[in-house]
């Protein structure tokens, strides 16, 4: 039985080595590239999934660094160190313009 759909041709570019993954892809799967393109422009526009995947992951990132806050020094100590690197960079740069 033949699954009866109405398609539109379009064109598109694609560099060679995108063209070799394609085709290597395509042979692998036992499909062709149209329909692995087919495909592909499936995912990218359904927006539940996508977007919601995409949210969750975001959600998951925001959640790892707030229960993992960054390890800084008191806000003195901190401004001290790059004072103080400021000083041994411009001291270096002082020593190889002499």
């Amino acid at each position: 039985m033949y699954a009866i759909y109405i398609v539109k041709r379009t064109q598109i570019y694609l560099d060679v080595e995108q063209e070799r993954q394609l085709r290597d892809r395509a042979q692998e799967a036992g499909v062709t590239r149209s329909a692995l393109i087919r495909e592909a422009v499936a995912e990218y526009l359904a927006p539940s999934a996508n977007e919601g995947s995409r949210m969750a992951r975001f959600r998951a990132a925001l959640d790892e660094v707030a229960e993992a806050p960054a390890a800084l020094p008191p806000g003195a100590e901190y401004v001290e160190d790059l004072r103080a690197a400021d000083r041994a960079r411009d001291e270096a740069a002082e020593q190889r313009r002499s």
